[in-house]
């Protein structure tokens, strides 16, 4: 048997979603900063709850819209670290090139899980 680690999307969001409240905390308290924090903190830590909510659909068709909003609020949150990065409003602005790569892997996971279950429905 090999030793791989398992794969766990829930675990994944669950630390993506941790990850946004730590630079949400960072940034400053400021007009702008609290503004683009209190949206980053509703859409970054959104997915990890609405995966759950896919979880328990009660039919193919909520699965699927469950699943839309997580890539609804990735896209978000994708954005508003890009205006961070842009002003910046952080000090190290180059710090968030990891979240957006793992946020753009996340955009790759729910849109080929998206078409996966549409194909299922149209079956």
């Amino acid at each position: 048997m090999m030793n791989e680690k398992k794969y766990d999307l829930e675990d994944r969001l669950l630390e993506y979603a941790a990850r946004i409240i730590k630079i949400v905390e960072q940034l400053p308290n400021s007009k702008a900063g609290n503004h683009v924090s209190g949206q980053m903190l509703r859409s970054g830590t959104s997915p990890y709850p609405n995966h759950g909510e896919a979880q328990a659909a009660e039919s193919p068709k909520d699965f699927i819209h469950k699943l839309r909003i997580c890539l609804k609020e990735l896209r978000e949150t994708q954005r508003w670290m890009k205006l961070i990065q842009r002003v910046p409003l952080i000090r190290k602005p180059e710090l968030l090139n990891d979240m957006l790569k793992e946020t753009e892997e996340l955009i790759k996971i729910f849109v080929a899980s998206i078409k996966t279950a549409e194909r299922k429905i149209n079956n």
